[in-house]
C-alpha cells in the first residue's frame, strides 16, 4: 500500500480495487460474449462490414431495429433514429434545422460514437480513404460532420438490412 494513504483507508481501498478488478473481468467476459454473438448472427456479421460499426453496434441494430420493410427508404430509418434534420417552412421557403433526436436513443448514440471515432481518426491523420468525409471536414464543423456521417451510416444500414449483401466501399471516380 502507498505510504501516503492513511492506515484506516487501506482496507476500504483494497476492497474498491478488488471490486474494480472484478468489474473489469466481467466487462471483458461480456465483450467476448457480444463478439461471439455478432459472429454467429448473419445480419450482425453483414452490418460489421460497414466502417464504424463493430460488434456492439451490429448486435444492437440486429436486436433493437424493426424490420427494414417497416421503412420505405433509408431516410425514413434515419429519421426513426433521430438523425435527420428538422424541416421548417414559411412563405414557401424551406429550411433544414437541427436533428430531431427523436426515436431510438441507444442506436442513435452507438452510430454517433462510431461516426465520431471515424471523424477523429480522419482529423488526426489528415487524410481519409473517404473523399466525402474529407470534403465535409474541410467546410463543416466536426460535430455536424459526425451527425451527417451517422445519418449516412444509418441509411447504409437500412440498405443492407432491406436488400441483403455486404458493404462495398464506393469506387473513387478519377
Amino acid at each position: 500500500m502507498d505510504p501516503t494513504v492513511p492506515e484506516a483507508a487501506g482496507p476500504i481501498l483494497s476492497l474498491l480495487v478488488e471490486q474494480l478488478r472484478s468489474l473489469d473481468a466481467r466487462v471483458a467476459e461480456l465483450d467476448r460474449e457480444i463478439g461471439r454473438r455478432a459472429r454467429e448472427d448473419a445480419e450482425a456479421k453483414r452490418l460489421m462490414t460497414i466502417p464504424g460499426i463493430g460488434p456492439i453496434t451490429a448486435t444492437a441494430l440486429a436486436a433493437l431495429a424493426p424490420s427494414a420493410q417497416t421503412f420505405k427508404t433509408g431516410r425514413d430509418f434515419a429519421a426513426w433514429l433521430g438523425l435527420t434534420p428538422l424541416q421548417r417552412s414559411s412563405g414557401g421557403k424551406q429550411k433544414l434545422g437541427e436533428t430531431s433526436r427523436r426515436g431510438e436513443r441507444t442506436l442513435r448514440r452507438l452510430l454517433i460514437i462510431g461516426a465520431s471515432a471515424a471523424v477523429r481518426w480522419a482529423m488526426r491523420k489528415g487524410s481519409t480513404g473517404n473523399p466525402w468525409l474529407s470534403r465535409m471536414l474541410e467546410r463543416k464543423p466536426p460535430m455536424l460532420v459526425i451527425v451527417a456521417l451517422a445519418n449516412k451510416t444509418a441509411r447504409i444500414v437500412w440498405a443492407l438490412m432491406a436488400k441483403g449483401g455486404t458493404y462495398r466501399t464506393p469506387a473513387i471516380a478519377g
